[in-house]
């Protein structure tokens, strides 16, 4: 048999909760939905982090983002750089004879030629190289060539690259990332996906354009799988759809985002559940059997090596992986499953005491959000927006020194038993101190490890 193809496709901002099959029909993903029920289907695979370009980075390195310098979003500040010494699951499939393509969004390094897609791994780039773009008023930059909207909704773009690229490289091995930008802000969708979206009770408009937006996804999904069984090579190719953190929440009134997630506590930006444990699905009718569930842990670290396995290429040398191959486990084998995780996030430089978690079996250790951490400066928030809508008035990082800030006494951790509390509903902390003090050790012990690596990045700037 030839090496099988890779199509990894990841949504932005998407949860359990958004998939029809797992929300009684309140959203419509019948593609999405197929693939659950024929494929394998992960109910408990985490994202790297719970903001996109730190997830990104462990998807596309293996490595926990902090070891890759990608830490935050803001790209204005060069903070979602991902390393240049880092090898990329591009690099990897590109050494071992794979044509690649990344289509869609990046978010790892938008401000500096170095850090394009076409210099990470990825022979042919077609989308943008930052945290998001509107829908219709968009740029594309193709192999470092920008062109501006031609009046198509950008998920269908992506849709027709993407179908485009599997029918020109159909005879040869190939490696295609579409990493839409849906169903992130702005929340803008075609009428008529809108109008099929139910007025249901309980539902703002903007969760029902979210709907819209997801619903359009879904079809280009339909759409790229039908090119692969018209070309015939459906069947070897290892088809991957997931997120790269959980549904964004909040908003007032008709503008609130909040809705259902399967009864997950928390939401993007935040470590509980509903942040970082997204929808994994994987199917590959040649390697890997259909309809089976597995409900054991899986991380965005894995799916590196685990690729590798799958397809028989080295892995990158000289880098330490956080990953571990679980092929064998999407087979319904027996085989090593890595159970301790951890994931920390806040704006700037990282604190441990924010917004850190650490999973270790059934236990999950939580520090809560400080809330001082998160701040941004008006001028850092000018110049994301900036970036999206006139981005040649940016030409360079803001290199200022970071704002100056004094965060007070942590909130006490959480400790949370998740086989027995999914949901995050009871604080198990003053009933297991001494496990609490143990895990809150292994966190910082953790956090001192992988943020000497980020310290010891060369100045790249």
């Amino acid at each position: 048999m030839s090496r099988p193809n890779i199509v990894l496709v990841l949504a932005d901002d998407m949860g359990y909760g958004d998939f029809g099959i797992f929300n009684g029909g309140l959203s419509q993903t019948p593609n999405l939905d197929r693939l659950a029920c024929e494929g394998v289907c992960l109910t408990q695979h985490y994202a790297g982090s719970c903001v996109c370009a730190p997830s990104r980075a462990a998807l596309m390195t293996g490595r926990y983002p902090h070891r890759t310098g990608a830490v935050d979003t803001y790209e204005g500040r060069g903070l979602d750089r991902l390393a240049l010494a880092e090898v990329t699951m591009g690099d990897m499939l590109q050494a071992a004879g794979y044509v690649t393509g990344l289509l869609g969004k990046w978010h790892l390094g938008a401000l500096d030629p170095r850090y394009h897609p076409n210099q990470r791994g990825f022979d042919e780039f077609a989308g943008f190289r930052g945290g998001w773009q509107d829908y219709y008023d968009w740029r594309l930059d193709r192999n470092g060539s920008i062109s501006r909207s031609d009046g198509r909704y950008l998920t269908d773009v992506f849709t027709d690259e993407a179908c485009d690229f599997v029918r020109r490289h159909q005879r040869e091995p190939f490696f295609l990332h579409l990493t839409y930008n849906a169903p992130h802000f702005p929340f803008q969708a075609p009428d008529e996906d809108l109008a099929a979206v139910p007025d249901a009770a309980g539902l703002t408009h903007a969760v029902r354009m979210i709907y819209a937006m997801i619903r359009r996804m879904d079809a280009g999904v339909g759409a790229l799988l039908e090119t692969l069984e018209d070309c015939g090579i459906v069947n070897n190719t290892i088809f991957i759809f997931t997120s790269d953190n959980g549904p964004q929440f909040g908003g007032e009134g008709d503008q609130c985002t909040t809705r259902h997630n399967c009864g997950f506590n928390g939401s993007k930006c935040n470590v509980y559940e509903g942040g970082i444990r997204v929808p994994g699905l994987v199917r590959w009718p040649d390697g890997l059997p259909s309809g089976l569930q597995v409900d054991a842990m899986m991380h965005f670290c894995d799916w590196l090596p685990t690729l590798a396995s799958a397809v028989g290429c080295d892995l990158p040398a000289g880098k330490t992986l956080d990953g571990c191959n679980v092929l064998p486990m999407l087979r319904g084998e027996p085989g090593d499953v890595c159970t301790r995780r951890f994931w920390q996030w806040n704006r700037y430089t990282p604190v441990v005491q924010s917004n850190a978690a650490f999973r270790d079996g059934d236990w999950k250790l939580l520090r809560p959000v400080i809330r001082e951490s998160m701040a941004v400066t008006p001028l850092d928030g000018q110049i994301d927006r900036a970036l999206k809508y006139a981005p040649e008035t940016v030409t360079d990082i803001n290199r200022e020194p970071e704002p100056e800030r004094i965060l007070p006494e942590p909130p006490p951790p959480m400790l949370f038993n998740i086989r027995e509390d999914p949901c995050e509903l009871r604080d198990l902390a003053a009933d297991e101190p001494d496990r609490t003090a143990r895990m809150l050790t292994e966190l910082e012990n953790w956090f001192e490890e992988v943020d000497a690596e980020r310290h010891a990045i060369p100045d790249e700037w």
